[in-house]
C-alpha cells in the first residue's frame, strides 16, 4: 500500500546483512521475532525497544489519552489487515523420520500441490521448495523450506534442521492475513486452527514422528 520494497529471505542474518550493506533495506525481522537495523549486522533487542518507544512517544504527542502499543496495532490492523502468525518446534524428533517426512512433503505434496488444487478448505496458489538467489552477490540457497501459499494469502512453511545424532528439529510456520474488522483481536492458535490442521494432516506429521504435539509454540 505504501510502495515500500521488501524482501523474504531465508533464515540467517547474513541475508539481511548483504541488503543493509548495500543500501537495499534499513530494518529486518525474522520469525522468531529479533529484529534489527542497518545499523549493525545483527539482532539489537535495545534498538527494537527504543525504536517502539519512539513511535509511543510520537503517538502521544498531543493525545488527551495514553496511546499504548495495542491502541498502535489495532489501528495499523484496521487500516492494513493483521497477520496472524505462528510457529511449531517438534525438537529431538528421530533424524530418520524426520527426514522421511520431508521427502515425502517433496515427493508426493508438492507434485500434488498445483495452482487451483484443494488442500483442506483452501485453495492452493503455489507450491515450492524456497530456493533464494542473493540480489547482491547473486549467491543461490535452495531447499530453505518447504512452502505451500494458498489464494488467500496464508502460508505453511516446513524446515528441518539440525539432524546429527541429537536428533532433528521440525519446524513448522503458519501464517494467515485477514482484512476483517470482527477478526483483528483473536487468540492466533483459534485464528490459525484450520490451517494448523491442514498442514498437520498433509504433512502426516504424527504419523512419521509420532508426536502428538510440538515441544515450543511461537
Amino acid at each position: 500500500k505504501l510502495g515500500v520494497p521488501f524482501f523474504e529471505t531465508p533464515t540467517g542474518w547474513k541475508f539481511f546483512g548483504n541488503l543493509m550493506d548495500a543500501g537495499k533495506c534499513s530494518v529486518c525481522g525474522e520469525e522468531s521475532f529479533g529484529t534489527g537495523g542497518d545499523h549493525v549486522r545483527e539482532k539489537d533487542g535495545i534498538w527494537a525497544v527504543l525504536a517502539w518507544l519512539s513511535i509511543l512517544a510520537k503517538k502521544n504527542e498531543g493525545s488527551d489519552k495514553l496511546v499504548t502499543v495495542k491502541d498502535i496495532a489495532v489501528e495499523h490492523w484496521n487500516e492494513f489487515g493483521r497477520n496472524y502468525f505462528c510457529r511449531y518446534d517438534y525438537e529431538g524428533c528421530d533424524s530418520d523420520s524426520a527426514n522421511r517426512m520431508i521427502e515425502h512433503l517433496r515427493g508426493n505434496v508438492l507434485p500434488s500441490a498445483t495452482e487451483g488444487s484443494k488442500m483442506g478448505p483452501f485453495t492452493v496458489a503455489k507450491a515450492d521448495d524456497f530456493e533464494y538467489t542473493d540480489p547482491i552477490d547473486g549467491s543461490v540457497a535452495s531447499k530453505q523450506g518447504i512452502r505451500i501459499v494458498m489464494d488467500d494469502g496464508s502460508r505453511i512453511i516446513f524446515r528441518l534442521s539440525g539432524t546429527g545424532s541429537s536428533g532433528a528439529t521440525i519446524r513448522l510456520y503458519i501464517e494467515q492475513y485477514t482484512d476483517d474488522k470482527t477478526k483483528m483481536l483473536l487468540d492466533a492458535q483459534e485464528a490459525l486452527k484450520p490451517i494448523i490442521d491442514t498442514a498437520l494432516e498433509v504433512s502426516k506429521l504424527q504419523e512419521f514422528t509420532g508426536r502428538d504435539k510440538p515441544t515450543v509454540i511461537t
